[in-house]
Order: C-alpha cells, then sequence, then structure tokens
C-alpha cells in the first residue's frame, strides 16, 4: 500500500466519469440529464466532468479532497440532499502528445473514493452537483499501487463496498460489486478516458464540459485522480441522505483476503482499519462551519 498527502495531490487535476456503472444513473436521477448524448456503444459511459482545476478562478479551483469529513453546505435555495458517490478513485501519469493533447493515462494507484453529490435537480452541468467547497470530496490515505488494470490481472478480485454509519449501527449503501463489473474497466476505460479528454467539447443542451481544455488551461497537469464511477446503491442508498453525525465509509478490497461478510461483520463493529488489504475511506459528516 502506499500513502497519499492531500497536499501531493494540490496540482492534481480531478475529474470523474459518468454513467460507468449499469443502473447508477436511473437511482441517482440522473438518466434523463443524458437523453442528448450519443455515446456510440449501449455499454459505454456517458462523458467525464471535471470536479478540480488546479488554478482555477471559479468554484472548481477549490481543492475539495479530504480524507475523514465531509462538508454539508448550508441550505440555500432548495434541501441540502448529499448522497455518497461509492467509486475507486484512480491516480494517473498524464502522457501528453507534442499537440499538447492527452496522448495515454499511466496508473499508479487505485483505492477508495467518494465523489459525493448534492443532488439539484436542473443543474446545468454535472460539476455543479459536485464540488461545493472544503472537504466536498473523500479519498482514502492508503491506496494499492497499479500499473496494470486488465480485468484478468492483479485487480481482478477486488471489490468495493460502501457503508452509512448512523446512530453507532452500520448500513449497507451501495451494493459490494467487483471492480471487473464497471461498464468499462482496464485498458478500455484508460483509452476511452484520454480520448475523452482530447474530444468531449460538451454542449449548452447537455451536462458535459469541454474536460480536456481545462486540463490545458490549468498548465498540462502532470498528475489526475479520476473517480472512475458510482456502483448502484441499496434501497436504502437510494433513499437516504447525508446527515451531520453520519460516516460515509468507502472500502475497496481484495476478496482475496477479506469476504463480503467479513468487510460487513468489520464495519459494524467498527473494526473497518484492521481489514487486510483494503483501502478505506471513512468520512464524518459535519455542518458548514462546524
Amino acid at each position: 500500500m502506499i500513502e497519499l498527502r492531500l497536499d501531493d495531490l494540490r496540482e492534481a487535476f480531478g475529474f470523474g466519469v459518468a454513467g460507468n456503472f449499469a443502473g447508477h444513473l436511473e437511482q441517482a436521477g440522473e438518466a434523463a440529464d443524458f437523453a442528448g448524448v450519443a455515446t456510440g456503444a449501449g455499454e459505454a459511459p456517458k462523458g467525464i466532468f471535471p470536479w478540480y482545476v488546479p488554478g482555477a478562478d471559479t468554484f472548481l479551483g477549490v481543492f475539495p479532497l479530504s480524507h475523514d469529513r465531509l462538508v454539508r453546505p448550508a441550505a440555500e435555495d432548495g434541501p441540502v440532499n448529499l448522497q455518497i458517490e461509492p467509486e475507486v478513485g484512480l491516480l494517473c501519469d498524464v502522457v501528453y502528445a507534442p499537440d499538447g493533447g492527452v496522448e495515454t493515462l499511466v496508473p499508479r494507484a487505485l483505492g477508495a473514493f467518494d465523489d459525493c453529490s448534492i443532488r439539484r435537480p436542473g443543474a446545468p452541468k454535472i460539476s455543479h452537483k459536485k464540488n461545493w467547497g472544503r472537504d466536498s470530496k473523500g479519498v482514502a490515505r492508503r491506496m494499492f499501487p497499479v500499473t496494470d488494470l486488465s480485468p484478468d490481472g492483479p485487480t481482478a478480485g477486488f471489490r468495493l463496498a460502501s457503508f452509512l454509519r448512523r446512530d453507532g449501527v452500520a448500513h449497507d449503501y451501495g451494493i459490494d460489486s467487483p471492480l471487473p463489473g464497471y461498464s468499462y474497466y482496464g485498458e478500455t476505460l484508460l483509452a476511452w478516458m484520454a480520448e475523452r479528454l482530447r474530444a468531449q467539447a460538451g454542449s449548452p443542451d447537455t451536462p458535459l464540459e469541454p474536460v480536456g481544455e481545462y486540463l490545458a488551461a490549468a498548465g498540462g497537469p502532470a498528475t489526475v485522480l479520476i473517480g472512475i464511477g458510482a456502483t448502484r446503491y441499496t434501497a436504502l442508498g437510494e433513499s437516504t441522505y447525508l446527515e451531520p453525525g453520519d460516516e460515509a465509509i468507502v472500502i475497496v478490497y481484495d476478496a482475496a483476503a477479506s469476504l463480503p461478510e467479513d468487510v460487513r461483520a468489520s464495519v459494524a463493529a467498527g473494526a473497518e482499519d484492521t481489514l487486510a488489504r483494503a483501502s478505506v475511506l471513512r468520512q464524518r459528516v459535519v455542518s458548514a462551519g462546524g
């Protein structure tokens, strides 16, 4: 395992993949937003979106990552409905082509990531639901070093689970899922993301943006941190929003070391940090200013 320092991520560009796990967008109430997006293949993700642009003078320039806190913002023009977005976070080095476009993404590390979202019906872009300030995203302190993402490679037996701990009781929030269960994974995903960084233009009638242009405007960062997509929710996860005092828990683990029932039992006992070969993210939900 490798240790991540938040300060080392301040220069890393952050983006996510939308629609990379069958059924998640429908559960999140966002499938209709992509009605005008042509993907070219039925199983392909819908696109990519930014959540952190180093040096930007917009809300996307605020560094949102935390290892242990999740800030619930104050209500403004409607309810604050926050949901955990249990994801695999993928840290990659960027190889740029001579023309400045992205040529390839080279995996370096993989672990637990929470792409937490505010459910804002009618938001013009995905990014408007993603970065509302400091401590609005979560990444595990410890990640797996990884250079091979092939579906039958070293991460073939890895799984992604998530939980909500409320009043001391842990509940399954996302459906425990194998990493190769993503619609796009391995080299297919890496090549597709590089292509999207080169070619995705965005438009006023879709929730997508020209993420590659933002990457270039940030000076061509050498590293990107990517949320590669959220799993499906359990019935509780689909209907339960985060409140102050809750704990949001996302775990990427090697099923050769811990079975799903072992992970669930460890979380129920408050002992998730003792799991073998696991990247664990636990965020305490606090009110803005708390």
